[in-house]
């Protein structure tokens, strides 16, 4: 008998599953640009598909399996760095901003990848990097050897003597791979600056030259069709400026006091969060939007920040200077723990929300490659719970490869340890740095490597379970969490969680419930249980004003809820369990696709 391919099997059921979800979807009204309401998906690239044996995810592997992400109801794919690179950070040390990575495949893999994102109407978004390069890029290469104009693209410092009338760097600054931020170079004769590994030197921003070179790369991929950029580590883009011919050292932040080569050793005062960032974000707003304005097709910006609330919106920049249309919030993902209460959430969301610009839209993030998964950080019992809040808290979703199946991070011992930030500490304390658990083979089936290789060794191992908890299986399940997501995904479309309002309460610290309106057309509500005890009736007549009374309808829930979607409820005669979640919605008119 001849078995039809994995891709082909796991297509079917998915677009069997959509149909589903789709069944009287209704009236179809677009009214957002395509991003402001958009669903975002981050892809690990050697993570995702091996298309060719070597056990390393690659270009091909993606397009060959990018129709998944467009079945489960995403808008925009991220991809973390496919360029050119010695892969000493696993992309984030670039040798050349405008190759394909060999391991990863060709520009010709490349482009045939754009086109099928184009084809099937997803938005291809690749990963800009901006603060540093390799130290095997040209440029550097050139600079070292004081070559013009190459000479002044990184920051350079001839250092300072000390009391001893030895050579010392220029500041204390701290690298954020531990020890210190700066690097003798004997052929330079000079210190050059690197604010993450030593192999990762920093550009020059205050080198108009420089801030042309990285315009143009993103021209050139802009040429090549894609959406936008994901921008990252945009904090450490800047330094303070020299004063009398050195660097300001930064102050002891009382933090890790024996530990001095930890950059939580300092108070980061002159690496971090410079004004001249937010004029540079500006700058590559306005690159953008001249492709915009060619063919009215919005291109856009998301920001990596791990920064102040304050500082991070700033990145959406001012209506006479608009910078990023969506800096990535960390309020959830920096702040939550397996311990968070309903209120501590509320608060999160809250603080979001009242801090943006009026006018700009929200956007939440739960996951990424820098950080412990959902499911391991927050609890597997309440990893159905983020999803529905992360698909049903107003404007844009991103999600990281993999949470839509609730994925773990996987153990990993310190000889197979291969992330450098984890490398640079000790055995004793590498778990507290490495985030190889949360890169992990992304689990298709429960066949070989999860499906992901037909290698005989992979560049991470797939993680354990994975033959209980993959996509395949759950798209076979009668409830799943890739089910779950799939109905969240859809449903968020539709005018209710599209444009209604947003009214947030806390019930007793755990029960978290708010409701999205729309006049008429009906409203929305979702309800989230933090506590580790059920639920007996929500009671929102006492919470929302106006709500009327009666069953209303189930759109989703927690795998732990024992009511399926479809059916209708009391809400006042629900229980919802532990760490779960649901939402309901009672309609009164039409409630079309709008996003």
């Amino acid at each position: 008998m001849v078995r039809a391919p994995l891709v082909l099997v796991l297509w079917l059921a998915l677009a069997a599953a959509v149909a589903q979800q789709d069944a009287g979807a209704g009236l179809k009204a677009k009214k957002f640009d395509w991003w402001e309401r958009g669903n975002f998906y981050q892809i690990y690239p050697r993570s995702f598909k091996d298309s060719d044996g070597d056990g390393i995810g690659d270009l091909k592997g993606i397009t060959d399996t990018i129709d998944y992400l467009k079945y489960i109801g995403i808008d925009g794919v991220w991809l973390s760095p496919i360029f050119k690179s010695p892969m000493n950070d696993f992309g984030y040390d670039i040798s050349d901003f405008y190759s394909i990575q060999e391991e990863y495949g060709t520009m010709a893999d490349f482009e045939e990848l754009a086109a099928k994102c184009r084809s099937i109407g997803l938005k291809l978004i690749l990963d800009f990097v901006p603060n540093h390069s390799s130290d095997e890029h040209e440029f550097f290469q050139k600079s070292e050897e004081g070559v013009e104009p190459y000479k002044d693209y990184y920051i350079w410092h001839s250092g300072v003597l000390d009391a001893n009338g030895t050579r010392v760097p220029p500041s204390n600054w701290i690298s954020v791979f531990r020890g210190s931020a700066w690097q003798w170079s004997e052929k330079r004769q000079q210190y050059y600056l690197h604010q993450f590994q030593k192999k990762q030197p920093d550009l020059n921003y205050r080198n108009p030259a420089v801030v042309e070179e990285m315009k143009n790369v993103m021209r050139f991929w802009l040429n090549k069709g894609i959406a936008g950029f994901r921008i990252d580590a945009l904090p450490y883009l800047f330094e303070s400026n020299e004063i009398d011919g050195r660097y300001r050292d930064e102050p002891e932040s009382g933090l890790e006091r024996n530990d001095p080569d930890n950059p939580a050793y300092l108070e980061h005062t002159e690496t971090k969060d410079q004004p001249e960032t937010y004029d540079m974000v500006h700058q590559w707003r306005q690159v953008v939007d001249e492709y915009t304005a060619l063919d009215n097709f919005t291109r856009i910006i998301l920001t990596e920040a791990y920064t102040s609330l304050e500082n991070t919106t700033r990145f959406y920049g001012t209506r006479a200077a608009p910078g990023a249309q969506i800096p990535f919030n960390f309020q959830l993902i920096s702040y939550l723990t397996k311990q968070s209460t309903g209120q501590d959430f509320a608060g999160l969301v809250q603080s979001w929300l009242t801090a943006m610009p009026n006018g700009s839209i929200a956007n939440w993030v739960l996951g990424n490659h820098d950080n412990s998964r959902i499911a391991s950080r927050l609890g597997v019992s309440r990893a159905d719970l983020y999803n529905i809040a992360l698909q049903t808290l107003p404007g844009i979703a991103v999600t990281y490869y993999g949470e839509e199946i609730a994925m773990v991070d996987q153990w990993i011992s310190w000889n197979d340890t291969i992330d450098p930030a984890a490398c640079n500490a000790d055995e004793a304390t590498y778990t507290l740095y490495s985030r190889d658990p949360v890169r992990t083979p992304f689990q298709w089936s429960n066949a070989t490597n999860a499906g992901f290789s037909n290698a005989t060794k992979t560049w991470l191992p797939v993680a354990d379970g994975y033959k209980e908890l993959n996509v395949k299986k759950q798209l076979a399940d009668p409830r799943s969490h890739l089910k779950t997501f799939i109905q969240l995904t859809h449903y968020r479309k539709r005018s209710l969680l599209a444009e209604g309002d947003f009214e947030l309460h806390v019930v007793d610290r755990q029960l978290v419930l708010y409701r999205r309106k729309v006049a008429r057309v009906g409203e929305a509500v979702i309800a989230l249980n933090f506590g580790d005890q059920p639920v007996q009736g929500l009671q929102l007549g006492k919470v929302f004003s106006g709500i009327r009374k009666g069953r209303m309808e189930v759109i989703a829930s927690s795998l732990q809820v024992p009511v399926a979607a479809g059916a209708r409820v009391d809400p006042e005669k629900l229980v919802l369990p532990a760490n779960s979640g649901i939402v309901l919605q009672r309609i009164i008119g039409p409630n079309p696709i709008v996003a």
